[in-house]
Protein backbone atom coordinates (compact mmCIF):
# COMPACT_ATOMS: atom_id res chain seq x y z
CA UNK A 1 0.00 0.00 0.00
CA UNK A 2 1.08 3.55 -0.78
CA UNK A 3 -0.33 6.96 0.06
CA UNK A 4 -0.96 10.29 -1.61
CA UNK A 5 -0.97 13.21 0.84
CA UNK A 6 -2.18 16.70 0.03
CA UNK A 7 -1.00 19.03 2.81
CA UNK A 8 -3.68 21.69 2.46
CA UNK A 9 -4.06 25.14 3.96
CA UNK A 10 -7.21 24.26 5.90
CA UNK A 11 -7.47 20.49 5.43
CA UNK A 12 -4.91 17.76 4.86
CA UNK A 13 -6.32 14.92 2.80
CA UNK A 14 -4.87 11.43 2.41
CA UNK A 15 -5.78 8.89 -0.27
CA UNK A 16 -4.57 5.29 -0.30
CA UNK A 17 -3.53 3.18 -3.24
CA UNK A 18 -5.19 -0.18 -2.52
CA UNK A 19 -5.22 -2.77 -5.36
CA UNK A 20 -6.43 -0.38 -8.03
CA UNK A 21 -8.72 1.58 -5.74
CA UNK A 22 -7.95 5.00 -4.30
CA UNK A 23 -10.11 5.56 -1.20
CA UNK A 24 -9.86 8.75 0.82
CA UNK A 25 -8.67 7.90 4.32
CA UNK A 26 -11.01 8.76 7.20
CA UNK A 27 -9.84 9.98 10.61
CA UNK A 28 -11.55 9.19 13.89
CA UNK A 29 -12.66 12.24 15.86
CA UNK A 30 -12.79 12.33 19.69
CA UNK A 31 -16.58 11.95 19.35
CA UNK A 32 -16.20 8.74 17.36
CA UNK A 33 -17.13 10.28 14.00
CA UNK A 34 -15.09 9.62 10.86
CA UNK A 35 -13.91 12.71 8.95
CA UNK A 36 -12.48 12.65 5.44
CA UNK A 37 -9.66 15.03 6.34
CA UNK A 38 -7.13 15.92 9.03
CA UNK A 39 -7.62 19.62 9.89
CA UNK A 40 -4.52 21.77 9.27
CA UNK A 41 -4.65 23.50 12.63
CA UNK A 42 -2.31 23.56 15.63
CA UNK A 43 -3.12 24.58 19.22
CA UNK A 44 -1.29 24.89 22.53
CA UNK A 45 -2.80 22.66 25.21
CA UNK A 46 -1.25 22.28 28.68
CA UNK A 47 2.08 23.64 27.44
CA UNK A 48 2.30 21.30 24.44
CA UNK A 49 1.31 21.52 20.80
CA UNK A 50 -1.56 19.42 19.54
CA UNK A 51 -2.68 19.14 15.93
CA UNK A 52 -5.59 18.21 13.72
CA UNK A 53 -8.76 16.99 15.38
CA UNK A 54 -7.24 17.30 18.85
CA UNK A 55 -6.29 20.91 18.09
CA UNK A 56 -9.81 21.72 16.91
CA UNK A 57 -11.18 20.39 20.19
CA UNK A 58 -8.64 22.43 22.18
CA UNK A 59 -9.52 25.56 20.19
CA UNK A 60 -13.20 25.11 20.97
CA UNK A 61 -12.26 24.99 24.64
CA UNK A 62 -10.43 28.30 24.42
CA UNK A 63 -6.82 27.20 23.80
CA UNK A 64 -4.55 29.44 21.67
CA UNK A 65 -4.43 28.09 18.13
CA UNK A 66 -3.17 28.80 14.63
CA UNK A 67 -5.22 27.80 11.63
CA UNK A 68 -4.09 27.88 7.98
CA UNK A 69 -0.43 28.17 9.03
CA UNK A 70 0.63 26.66 5.69
CA UNK A 71 0.16 30.15 4.24
CA UNK A 72 3.27 31.21 6.15
CA UNK A 73 5.37 29.07 3.80
CA UNK A 74 4.83 31.46 0.91
CA UNK A 75 6.59 34.30 2.74
CA UNK A 76 8.74 32.61 5.42
CA UNK A 77 11.79 30.38 5.44
CA UNK A 78 12.15 27.06 7.27
CA UNK A 79 13.94 28.66 10.24
CA UNK A 80 11.62 31.64 10.68
CA UNK A 81 9.89 31.64 14.08
CA UNK A 82 6.20 30.91 14.64
CA UNK A 83 4.45 31.51 17.97
CA UNK A 84 1.34 29.67 19.17
CA UNK A 85 0.32 30.68 22.67
CA UNK A 86 3.45 30.47 24.82
CA UNK A 87 5.36 28.19 22.44
CA UNK A 88 7.77 29.46 19.79
CA UNK A 89 9.35 27.19 17.19
CA UNK A 90 10.56 27.36 13.62
CA UNK A 91 8.23 26.88 10.66
CA UNK A 92 10.06 23.66 9.79
CA UNK A 93 9.62 22.37 13.35
CA UNK A 94 5.92 23.25 13.30
CA UNK A 95 5.39 21.47 9.97
CA UNK A 96 7.34 18.43 11.20
CA UNK A 97 5.37 18.27 14.45
CA UNK A 98 2.07 18.49 12.57
CA UNK A 99 3.08 15.76 10.12
CA UNK A 100 4.27 13.55 12.98
CA UNK A 101 0.76 13.85 14.47
CA UNK A 102 -0.70 13.05 11.05
CA UNK A 103 1.46 9.92 10.85
CA UNK A 104 0.37 8.78 14.30
CA UNK A 105 -3.27 9.36 13.37
CA UNK A 106 -2.84 7.32 10.18
CA UNK A 107 -1.41 4.37 12.09
CA UNK A 108 -3.69 4.44 15.13
CA UNK A 109 -6.65 6.72 14.47
CA UNK A 110 -7.82 6.15 10.90
CA UNK A 111 -9.64 3.64 8.73
CA UNK A 112 -6.51 2.98 6.68
CA UNK A 113 -6.73 -0.67 5.54
CA UNK A 114 -4.48 -2.96 7.54
CA UNK A 115 -3.57 -0.80 9.34
CA UNK A 116 0.16 -0.85 8.55
CA UNK A 117 2.72 -0.89 11.35
CA UNK A 118 4.90 1.69 9.66
CA UNK A 119 4.11 4.59 7.34
CA UNK A 120 3.91 3.46 3.69
CA UNK A 121 5.69 5.00 0.72
CA UNK A 122 4.11 8.37 0.02
CA UNK A 123 3.78 10.85 -2.84
CA UNK A 124 3.25 14.42 -1.59
CA UNK A 125 2.37 17.74 -3.21
CA UNK A 126 3.10 21.46 -3.13
CA UNK A 127 1.44 24.44 -4.85
CA UNK A 128 2.64 24.86 -8.41
CA UNK A 129 4.08 28.29 -7.62
CA UNK A 130 5.80 27.20 -4.41
CA UNK A 131 9.35 28.54 -4.26
CA UNK A 132 12.32 26.35 -3.45
CA UNK A 133 12.24 27.22 0.27
CA UNK A 134 8.62 26.06 0.57
CA UNK A 135 9.44 22.88 -1.33
CA UNK A 136 12.41 22.22 0.94
CA UNK A 137 10.37 22.85 4.11
CA UNK A 138 7.60 20.52 2.95
CA UNK A 139 9.88 17.71 1.83
CA UNK A 140 12.20 17.91 4.84
CA UNK A 141 9.28 17.99 7.30
CA UNK A 142 7.68 14.89 5.77
CA UNK A 143 10.99 13.03 5.96
CA UNK A 144 11.69 14.12 9.54
CA UNK A 145 8.17 13.00 10.50
CA UNK A 146 8.95 9.47 9.34
CA UNK A 147 7.31 9.40 5.92
CA UNK A 148 9.05 7.53 3.11
CA UNK A 149 8.64 10.18 0.41
CA UNK A 150 8.71 8.69 -3.06
CA UNK A 151 8.11 11.92 -4.96
CA UNK A 152 6.77 15.46 -4.66
CA UNK A 153 4.34 16.68 -7.33
CA UNK A 154 2.77 20.06 -8.06
CA UNK A 155 -0.86 20.09 -6.89
CA UNK A 156 -2.51 20.85 -10.26
CA UNK A 157 -0.35 18.17 -11.90
CA UNK A 158 -1.75 15.61 -9.47
CA UNK A 159 -5.27 16.79 -10.28
CA UNK A 160 -4.48 16.28 -13.97
CA UNK A 161 -3.52 12.69 -13.22
CA UNK A 162 -6.86 12.19 -11.45
CA UNK A 163 -8.71 13.71 -14.45
CA UNK A 164 -6.99 11.33 -16.87
CA UNK A 165 -7.92 8.39 -14.65
CA UNK A 166 -11.56 9.41 -14.21
CA UNK A 167 -12.33 10.89 -17.63
CA UNK A 168 -10.33 8.82 -20.10
CA UNK A 169 -13.11 9.11 -22.66
CA UNK A 170 -12.73 12.88 -22.91
CA UNK A 171 -9.13 12.54 -24.11
CA UNK A 172 -8.30 11.66 -27.70
CA UNK A 173 -5.51 12.13 -30.22
CA UNK A 174 -6.83 15.56 -31.15
CA UNK A 175 -7.88 16.86 -27.74
CA UNK A 176 -5.20 15.81 -25.30
CA UNK A 177 -4.74 18.98 -23.23
CA UNK A 178 -6.41 19.66 -19.89
CA UNK A 179 -6.50 22.98 -18.04
CA UNK A 180 -6.56 22.45 -14.26
CA UNK A 181 -8.22 25.08 -12.07
CA UNK A 182 -7.20 24.43 -8.45
CA UNK A 183 -8.70 26.78 -5.85
CA UNK A 184 -7.60 25.61 -2.42
CA UNK A 185 -7.93 27.04 1.04
CA UNK A 186 -4.95 29.38 0.73
CA UNK A 187 -3.64 29.38 -2.84
CA UNK A 188 -4.81 29.26 -6.44
CA UNK A 189 -2.98 27.21 -9.07
CA UNK A 190 -3.62 26.66 -12.76
CA UNK A 191 -1.85 24.32 -15.14
CA UNK A 192 -1.97 23.29 -18.80
CA UNK A 193 -1.27 19.55 -18.92
CA UNK A 194 -0.60 17.49 -22.05
CA UNK A 195 -1.79 13.90 -21.50
CA UNK A 196 -0.71 11.43 -24.16
CA UNK A 197 0.55 7.86 -24.18
CA UNK A 198 0.17 7.57 -20.43
CA UNK A 199 2.54 10.51 -19.89
CA UNK A 200 1.64 13.85 -18.28
CA UNK A 201 3.67 16.84 -19.45
CA UNK A 202 2.99 20.05 -17.54
CA UNK A 203 3.29 22.66 -20.30
CA UNK A 204 2.76 25.77 -18.20
CA UNK A 205 1.52 26.85 -14.80
CA UNK A 206 0.30 30.04 -13.19
CA UNK A 207 -1.14 30.92 -9.84
CA UNK A 208 -1.71 33.34 -7.00
CA UNK A 209 0.20 32.65 -3.83
CA UNK A 210 -2.32 34.14 -1.40
CA UNK A 211 -5.78 33.67 -2.83
CA UNK A 212 -7.98 30.84 -1.64
CA UNK A 213 -11.02 29.88 0.37
CA UNK A 214 -9.70 31.80 3.39
CA UNK A 215 -10.10 35.05 1.45
CA UNK A 216 -13.72 34.25 0.62
CA UNK A 217 -14.28 33.68 4.36
CA UNK A 218 -12.82 37.10 5.14
CA UNK A 219 -15.24 38.78 2.73
CA UNK A 220 -18.18 37.15 4.49
CA UNK A 221 -16.72 38.16 7.85
CA UNK A 222 -16.55 41.82 6.78
CA UNK A 223 -20.08 41.71 5.37
CA UNK A 224 -21.42 40.23 8.62
CA UNK A 225 -19.79 42.94 10.74
CA UNK A 226 -21.19 45.66 8.52
CA UNK A 227 -24.68 44.17 8.66
CA UNK A 228 -24.50 43.90 12.46
CA UNK A 229 -23.05 47.42 12.81
CA UNK A 230 -20.03 46.03 14.68
CA UNK A 231 -16.68 47.85 14.38
CA UNK A 232 -13.86 45.67 13.09
CA UNK A 233 -11.62 46.62 16.03
CA UNK A 234 -14.26 45.39 18.48
CA UNK A 235 -14.52 42.07 16.62
CA UNK A 236 -10.79 41.38 16.21
CA UNK A 237 -10.41 39.56 19.59
CA UNK A 238 -13.03 37.09 18.32
CA UNK A 239 -11.78 36.99 14.74
CA UNK A 240 -10.87 33.29 14.58
CA UNK A 241 -14.15 32.10 16.10
CA UNK A 242 -16.21 34.38 13.85
CA UNK A 243 -14.21 33.34 10.80
CA UNK A 244 -14.92 29.70 11.58
CA UNK A 245 -18.65 30.45 11.68
CA UNK A 246 -18.37 32.24 8.34
CA UNK A 247 -16.44 29.35 6.83
CA UNK A 248 -19.01 26.83 8.03
CA UNK A 249 -21.86 28.90 6.59
CA UNK A 250 -20.02 29.36 3.28
CA UNK A 251 -19.33 25.65 2.90
CA UNK A 252 -23.01 24.89 3.50
CA UNK A 253 -24.07 26.90 0.45
CA UNK A 254 -25.51 25.05 -2.54
CA UNK A 255 -26.87 26.25 -5.91
CA UNK A 256 -30.33 26.67 -4.39
CA UNK A 257 -29.22 28.74 -1.37
CA UNK A 258 -30.75 32.20 -1.16
CA UNK A 259 -29.54 33.55 2.17
CA UNK A 260 -26.75 33.20 4.72
CA UNK A 261 -27.65 33.24 8.42
CA UNK A 262 -24.95 34.06 10.99
CA UNK A 263 -25.43 34.17 14.77
CA UNK A 264 -22.09 35.89 15.57
CA UNK A 265 -22.39 34.42 19.09
CA UNK A 266 -18.61 34.68 19.58
CA UNK A 267 -19.07 38.43 20.10
CA UNK A 268 -20.67 37.69 23.47
CA UNK A 269 -22.56 40.67 24.83
CA UNK A 270 -21.81 42.59 21.62
CA UNK A 271 -23.57 39.95 19.51
CA UNK A 272 -26.70 41.16 17.67
CA UNK A 273 -30.02 40.30 19.27
CA UNK A 274 -31.19 38.72 16.03
CA UNK A 275 -29.16 36.61 13.57
CA UNK A 276 -27.57 38.45 10.66
CA UNK A 277 -29.20 37.47 7.37
CA UNK A 278 -27.28 38.18 4.15
CA UNK A 279 -28.58 37.57 0.62
CA UNK A 280 -26.42 35.03 -1.14
CA UNK A 281 -26.53 37.14 -4.29
CA UNK A 282 -24.93 40.05 -2.41
CA UNK A 283 -22.15 37.79 -1.16
CA UNK A 284 -21.49 36.47 -4.66
CA UNK A 285 -21.26 40.05 -5.94
CA UNK A 286 -18.65 40.83 -3.26
CA UNK A 287 -16.44 37.81 -4.08
CA UNK A 288 -16.79 37.99 -7.85
CA UNK A 289 -13.55 39.97 -8.16
CA UNK A 290 -11.67 37.13 -6.42
CA UNK A 291 -12.98 34.61 -8.94
CA UNK A 292 -12.17 36.96 -11.82
CA UNK A 293 -8.57 37.14 -10.60
CA UNK A 294 -8.34 33.35 -10.85
CA UNK A 295 -9.80 33.47 -14.36
CA UNK A 296 -7.11 35.95 -15.42
CA UNK A 297 -4.46 33.62 -14.01
CA UNK A 298 -6.09 30.64 -15.74
CA UNK A 299 -5.87 32.39 -19.10
CA UNK A 300 -2.12 32.85 -18.61
CA UNK A 301 -1.46 29.13 -18.91
CA UNK A 302 -3.08 28.92 -22.35
CA UNK A 303 -1.76 32.21 -23.76
CA UNK A 304 1.66 32.48 -25.47
CA UNK A 305 4.29 34.09 -23.22
CA UNK A 306 6.87 34.74 -25.93
CA UNK A 307 9.73 33.31 -23.86
CA UNK A 308 9.74 29.69 -25.10
CA UNK A 309 8.86 29.02 -28.77
CA UNK A 310 8.36 25.28 -28.15
CA UNK A 311 5.86 25.90 -25.35
CA UNK A 312 4.07 28.59 -27.38
CA UNK A 313 3.74 26.15 -30.32
CA UNK A 314 2.15 23.55 -28.04
CA UNK A 315 -0.29 26.18 -26.73
CA UNK A 316 -1.20 27.16 -30.30
CA UNK A 317 -1.97 23.52 -31.13
CA UNK A 318 -4.12 23.22 -28.00
CA UNK A 319 -5.98 26.41 -28.90
CA UNK A 320 -6.68 25.16 -32.42
CA UNK A 321 -7.93 21.74 -31.34
CA UNK A 322 -9.61 22.88 -28.14
CA UNK A 323 -8.80 21.55 -24.69
CA UNK A 324 -10.43 18.37 -23.39
CA UNK A 325 -11.72 20.29 -20.41
CA UNK A 326 -11.23 22.86 -17.70
CA UNK A 327 -11.01 20.67 -14.62
CA UNK A 328 -12.14 22.39 -11.42
CA UNK A 329 -10.70 21.05 -8.16
CA UNK A 330 -9.79 22.27 -4.68
CA UNK A 331 -11.90 22.79 -1.59
CA UNK A 332 -12.42 26.47 -2.41
CA UNK A 333 -14.08 25.58 -5.72
CA UNK A 334 -17.09 24.19 -3.83
CA UNK A 335 -18.62 27.66 -3.64
CA UNK A 336 -21.38 27.58 -6.31
CA UNK A 337 -20.41 30.97 -7.75
CA UNK A 338 -17.01 29.60 -8.83
CA UNK A 339 -18.13 27.04 -11.44
CA UNK A 340 -20.95 29.41 -12.45
CA UNK A 341 -18.52 32.21 -13.37
CA UNK A 342 -16.12 29.77 -14.98
CA UNK A 343 -18.89 28.57 -17.29
CA UNK A 344 -19.56 32.18 -18.25
CA UNK A 345 -16.01 32.31 -19.58
CA UNK A 346 -15.38 28.74 -20.80
CA UNK A 347 -18.82 27.25 -21.44
CA UNK A 348 -19.49 23.53 -21.29
CA UNK A 349 -15.81 22.63 -21.20
CA UNK A 350 -15.86 23.22 -17.42
CA UNK A 351 -15.92 19.96 -15.45
CA UNK A 352 -15.98 20.06 -11.66
CA UNK A 353 -14.38 17.06 -9.97
CA UNK A 354 -16.69 14.61 -8.24
CA UNK A 355 -14.35 14.94 -5.25
CA UNK A 356 -13.00 18.51 -5.62
CA UNK A 357 -11.28 18.68 -2.23
CA UNK A 358 -9.75 15.21 -2.62
CA UNK A 359 -8.83 15.24 -6.33
CA UNK A 360 -5.19 16.16 -5.66
CA UNK A 361 -4.73 13.46 -2.99
CA UNK A 362 -6.36 10.85 -5.25
CA UNK A 363 -4.11 11.88 -8.14
CA UNK A 364 -1.09 11.51 -5.86
CA UNK A 365 -2.24 8.02 -4.84
CA UNK A 366 -2.63 7.06 -8.51
CA UNK A 367 0.90 8.32 -9.16
CA UNK A 368 2.18 6.37 -6.16
CA UNK A 369 0.83 3.10 -7.55
CA UNK A 370 3.21 2.97 -10.50
CA UNK A 371 6.34 0.98 -9.63
CA UNK A 372 8.14 2.61 -12.53
CA UNK A 373 9.13 6.24 -12.91
CA UNK A 374 6.27 8.67 -12.41
CA UNK A 375 4.57 9.38 -15.79
CA UNK A 376 4.95 13.10 -15.23
CA UNK A 377 7.16 15.89 -16.52
CA UNK A 378 7.15 19.05 -14.37
CA UNK A 379 8.53 22.43 -15.38
CA UNK A 380 9.76 25.50 -13.57
CA UNK A 381 6.69 27.58 -12.84
CA UNK A 382 8.64 30.85 -12.45
CA UNK A 383 11.96 32.36 -13.45
CA UNK A 384 14.72 31.77 -10.87
CA UNK A 385 17.70 34.05 -10.95
CA UNK A 386 20.17 36.21 -9.05
CA UNK A 387 21.08 39.89 -9.05
CA UNK A 388 24.76 40.29 -9.79
CA UNK A 389 27.24 43.01 -10.65
CA UNK A 390 28.13 43.80 -14.23
CA UNK A 391 30.75 46.00 -15.87
CA UNK A 392 33.28 45.62 -13.02
CA UNK A 393 30.69 46.46 -10.42
CA UNK A 394 29.34 49.58 -12.16
CA UNK A 395 25.76 48.28 -12.51
CA UNK A 396 23.40 45.56 -11.28
CA UNK A 397 21.74 43.10 -13.66
CA UNK A 398 19.48 40.08 -13.27
CA UNK A 399 20.92 36.72 -14.31
CA UNK A 400 18.23 34.10 -15.02
CA UNK A 401 19.59 30.74 -13.84
CA UNK A 402 16.52 28.60 -14.68
CA UNK A 403 13.95 30.21 -16.99
CA UNK A 404 10.25 29.60 -16.56
CA UNK A 405 9.18 26.47 -18.43
CA UNK A 406 12.50 24.63 -17.97
CA UNK A 407 11.71 20.89 -17.57
CA UNK A 408 12.67 19.53 -14.15
CA UNK A 409 14.21 16.07 -13.64
CA UNK A 410 11.96 13.13 -12.90
CA UNK A 411 12.35 11.08 -9.70
CA UNK A 412 15.47 8.95 -10.04
CA UNK A 413 17.02 11.15 -12.72
CA UNK A 414 20.23 13.11 -12.14
CA UNK A 415 19.72 16.71 -11.01
CA UNK A 416 19.38 19.53 -13.50
CA UNK A 417 22.62 21.54 -13.45
CA UNK A 418 23.58 25.08 -14.42
CA UNK A 419 26.98 26.70 -13.81
CA UNK A 420 28.56 30.12 -13.84
CA UNK A 421 32.34 30.75 -13.87
CA UNK A 422 34.01 34.16 -13.44
CA UNK A 423 36.59 36.27 -11.61
CA UNK A 424 35.04 38.67 -9.07
CA UNK A 425 36.13 42.26 -8.53
CA UNK A 426 35.03 42.44 -4.85
CA UNK A 427 36.23 40.50 -1.82
CA UNK A 428 32.76 39.28 -0.74
CA UNK A 429 29.99 37.96 -2.93
CA UNK A 430 26.48 39.16 -2.05
CA UNK A 431 23.96 36.95 -3.86
CA UNK A 432 20.28 38.01 -3.86
CA UNK A 433 18.08 35.34 -5.39
CA UNK A 434 14.51 35.94 -6.49
CA UNK A 435 11.75 34.14 -8.35
CA UNK A 436 9.46 36.09 -10.64
CA UNK A 437 6.40 35.45 -12.78
CA UNK A 438 7.70 37.33 -15.84
CA UNK A 439 10.63 39.22 -17.32
CA UNK A 440 10.74 42.60 -19.06
CA UNK A 441 12.11 42.98 -22.59
CA UNK A 442 15.42 43.79 -20.91
CA UNK A 443 15.22 40.51 -18.93
CA UNK A 444 14.57 42.19 -15.60
CA UNK A 445 12.05 40.72 -13.10
CA UNK A 446 8.48 41.99 -13.20
CA UNK A 447 5.07 40.91 -11.99
CA UNK A 448 4.87 38.68 -8.91
CA UNK A 449 8.41 38.73 -7.43
CA UNK A 450 9.42 36.63 -4.41
CA UNK A 451 12.76 37.03 -2.58
CA UNK A 452 14.31 33.59 -2.61
CA UNK A 453 17.32 33.85 -0.37
CA UNK A 454 20.48 35.83 0.35
CA UNK A 455 23.96 34.31 0.37
CA UNK A 456 27.35 35.80 1.27
CA UNK A 457 30.53 34.11 0.07
CA UNK A 458 34.12 35.15 0.84
CA UNK A 459 35.97 35.57 -2.45
CA UNK A 460 39.07 36.75 -0.55
CA UNK A 461 40.57 33.95 1.65
CA UNK A 462 41.33 36.37 4.50
CA UNK A 463 37.60 37.06 4.96
CA UNK A 464 36.48 33.46 5.45
CA UNK A 465 36.12 33.65 9.22
CA UNK A 466 34.12 36.87 9.35
CA UNK A 467 30.40 37.50 9.85
CA UNK A 468 29.93 38.41 6.21
CA UNK A 469 26.42 39.80 6.53
CA UNK A 470 27.83 42.56 8.74
CA UNK A 471 31.08 43.12 6.87
CA UNK A 472 31.98 45.98 4.54
CA UNK A 473 32.45 44.80 0.96
CA UNK A 474 35.60 46.17 -0.69
CA UNK A 475 37.06 46.03 -4.18
CA UNK A 476 39.97 43.66 -4.75
CA UNK A 477 43.26 45.36 -5.51
CA UNK A 478 44.33 42.61 -7.89
CA UNK A 479 42.66 39.93 -9.95
CA UNK A 480 40.24 37.80 -7.95
CA UNK A 481 40.17 33.99 -7.77
CA UNK A 482 38.36 31.85 -10.32
CA UNK A 483 34.88 31.17 -8.94
CA UNK A 484 32.34 28.57 -10.02
CA UNK A 485 28.67 28.57 -9.06
CA UNK A 486 27.00 25.20 -9.55
CA UNK A 487 23.20 25.09 -9.33
CA UNK A 488 21.42 21.74 -8.94
CA UNK A 489 17.67 21.13 -9.02
CA UNK A 490 16.23 17.79 -7.90
CA UNK A 491 12.91 16.21 -8.87
CA UNK A 492 11.17 17.92 -5.95
CA UNK A 493 12.15 21.35 -7.29
CA UNK A 494 14.57 22.06 -4.44
CA UNK A 495 17.49 24.22 -5.61
CA UNK A 496 20.98 23.91 -4.13
CA UNK A 497 23.97 26.05 -5.06
CA UNK A 498 27.61 25.22 -4.45
CA UNK A 499 30.11 28.08 -4.74
CA UNK A 500 33.73 27.00 -5.21
CA UNK A 501 37.03 28.89 -5.24
CA UNK A 502 38.67 26.95 -8.08
CA UNK A 503 42.13 28.20 -7.11
CA UNK A 504 42.27 26.53 -3.69
CA UNK A 505 39.12 24.31 -3.57
CA UNK A 506 37.32 26.21 -0.77
CA UNK A 507 33.57 25.63 -1.17
CA UNK A 508 30.23 26.30 0.48
CA UNK A 509 26.88 24.65 -0.33
CA UNK A 510 23.53 26.30 0.28
CA UNK A 511 19.92 25.17 -0.18
CA UNK A 512 17.80 28.03 -1.48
Amino acid sequence: MRLGIDLGTTRTIVAACDRGNYPVVGFLSPDGDVLDHFPTITAEHDGQLVHGLEAEQAAREGAPFLRSWKRLMSSSGPNDPVRIGGIELSLLELTTDFLSALGQALLAGSNLPGPPKTLPETVISVPANAHSSQRFTTLEAFRRAGFDVRAMVNEPSAAGIEFAHRYRGRLNARRDHVVVYDLGGGTFDAALVLITGGQHDVIDTAGIQRLGGDDFDEVLFEMALAAASVEREAALPFHDELLLECRTAKEALNPNSRRIVLELAALGEAAPSEPVVLPVADYYDQVRWLVERTVESLREVTAPRGTDPEVDDIKAQAAQAGVAGVYVVGGGSGLPVVPRLLREHFGRRVHRSVYPAAATAIGLAIAAEDDQQLPLTERFTRHLGVFREKDSGQRIAFDTIFPQGTPMPKPGDPPLVATRTYQPVHDIGHFRFVECAALTEGYEPRGDISPHGVIYFPFAPQRRNEALDQATIERLTSGGPRIEERYEVDAAGVVAVTIVDLDDGYAQKYVL
